[in-house]
């Protein structure tokens, strides 16, 4: 890829990639996203499109800070007890959601999968601030998708907080088949989005899918927090 760019602004890397090659986009295989509607018409969309990674971006990931508690562990002891690749089939649709509670422990030991559910609802909820920014993006005629490693339990999420109010969940991945940092996903959803990668901006709080993000041509922000995410916005020449 072209030369990257990295801008900090208070602390917060915006980072973007300056493609060498205009027509990378085109030279790439798209897989059929399996629910998603067609995109609407490039000449009449508001550009640049927004892409939002949804865990700890939008949304509270409460596998993080409410599983390992209710498992009676500690986060070491939860990953260490866990099947590797299990939770990682559910979220690219590999498995169903009882095929992933068989194995989800090495051991085998029996999970209580409502009782699980029932704790990833409780702790769904949006991060401080990113509600209102959406709302904000929304009024002023931006489209936005959410592009996110997540199983179908993006549905407890979405009757819960009601994100598809703000944007699109196209790209998640156990409708895709792949997750970030794969880089085939990437260029799949430009494709998709029948846009150029330089007309997205791709949010996450993940380093490595945002450096995923750049080698494909996307801009990308790292999120650290709302305020500073409105800072690189409009430093972008986004203005709400």
């Amino acid at each position: 890829m072209g030369q990257r760019l990295i801008l900090s602004i208070n602390s917060v890397s915006i980072l973007k990639s300056a493609p060498s090659h205009p027509n990378l986009a085109s030279t790439k295989r798209i897989m059929p996203l399996k629910t998603a509607a067609a995109p609407p018409e490039t000449a009449s969309r508001k550009l640049p499109i927004l892409l939002f990674d949804v865990m700890d971006t939008i949304v509270r990931d409460p596998f993080y800070h409410d599983v390992p508690a209710f498992f009676g562990m500690s986060m070491k002891e939860l990953l260490e007890c866990k099947h590797p690749t299990a939770w990682i089939e559910f979220e690219k649709g590999l498995i169903n959601e009882m095929e992933m509670i068989q194995i989800f422990f090495k051991d085998g030991r029996p999970v209580d999968v409502e009782g699980l559910k029932s704790c990833m609802r409780q702790g769904y909820s949006y991060i401080e601030g990113v509600e209102v920014l959406l709302d904000d993006l929304k009024k002023n005629g931006f489209e936005m998708h959410a592009f996110t490693n997540y199983p179908v339990w993006y549905e407890i999420i979405e009757e819960k907080l009601k994100l598809s109010s703000y944007l699109s969940w196209t790209f998640c991945s156990c409708k895709i088949g792949k997750r970030k940092p794969d880089p085939d996903i990437y260029m799949d959803v430009s494709n998709y989005l029948k846009v150029d990668p330089t007309s997205c901006i791709f949010i996450d709080d993940s380093t490595r899918n945002v450096e995923a993000a750049l080698d494909a041509g996307f801009t990308g922000i790292q999120f650290k927090n709302v305020e500073l995410l409105r800072e690189d916005l409009t430093h972008l020449g986004i203005h709400i």
